[in-house]
């Protein structure tokens, strides 16, 4: 089995640990815009294009699913997707984990990308997946650069703004962006409030994962030997993993992964 994950840079480890967490037999094969990101300030249609570029040659490994494992991308090229590498290759969407979020009651806060914020693509969201619950949209200025970048300093200063900005009685925080789950430790500390309920954390990595095994016929062997491969992208160029993920638990996990040969 193999499975391809696609994003500008390192926001699709998350989903390549849940990949790997559910099925380490797994060949993985990660896609990545280094030349072209980031991709959050692109217009639709060239973003559209950048994706359909780092798509194809993740496709030219003959995965039996690919993942987009970028919440933007998910929003402006999912359609475009779809329509080059179905029915031959099953791809899956990122989509904020509104839903089971709303479902707990709330109050609820969506961490996201300013561009996402307040867009139309959230707004819809919310109203179909989180009527009658109280919804905070919260901006997060500049957190997925700094994660993409591990820079722990401005990890720590966009965190903090945008706990400022999320009332004291949340119960619940959507991680809208798949770049935010690798510090989502960090988040729950920042946005926990002495004397109320623990927080609750939704991110999309988990059923992302699950969706695209259950998309080819998959299903989790979380006891099956480790022996997948490794194969990274940058920009269609096979090369090493970007140095920074190594800055995070999940990207650390794929140093036991063999490259591909």
């Amino acid at each position: 089995m193999k499975i391809a994950l696609m994003d500008s840079g390192i926001g699709l480890l998350a989903a390549t640990a849940a990949v790997r967490r559910l099925r380490p037999d797994a060949d993985l094969v990660l896609s990545l815009d280094p030349d072209g990101m980031p991709w959050g300030p692109r217009t639709p249609q060239d973003l559209t294009e950048r994706a359909l570029a780092v798509a194809e040659a993740a496709a030219a490994h003959r995965p039996d699913a690919l993942i987009v494992g970028c919440n933007t991308a998910t929003v402006h090229a999912l359609t475009a997707l779809r329509a080059r590498l179905e029915p031959g290759i099953p791809v899956v969407g990122t989509v904020p984990a509104i839903k089971p979020a709303a479902a707990g009651g709330g109050p609820v806060a969506i961490w996201a990308t300013p561009a996402t914020t307040g867009s139309p693509y959230q707004k819809n969201l919310i109203r179909d997946f989180a009527a009658g619950v109280s919804v905070t949209e919260v901006p997060c200025w500049g957190l997925a650069e700094a994660v993409e970048h591990a820079d722990q300093t401005a990890i720590d200063a966009a965190v903090a703004a945008a706990a400022e900005l999320t009332p004291d009685d949340v119960t619940t925080v959507v991680l809208g962006c798949t770049h935010y789950e690798l510090v989502a430790e960090r988040i729950r500390a920042a946005v926990q409030r002495p004397g109320f309920p623990p927080l609750v954390l939704h991110g999309s990595a988990g059923a992302v994962a699950a969706q695209a095994l259950r998309r080819i016929g998959a299903g989790p062997q979380r006891r099956a030997a480790a022996g997948g491969t490794l194969t990274v992208l940058l920009s269609g160029r096979e090369g090493p993993l970007p140095a920074a993920a190594l800055s995070y638990e999940e990207g650390r996990m794929l140093r036991t992964v063999a490259p591909a040969g």
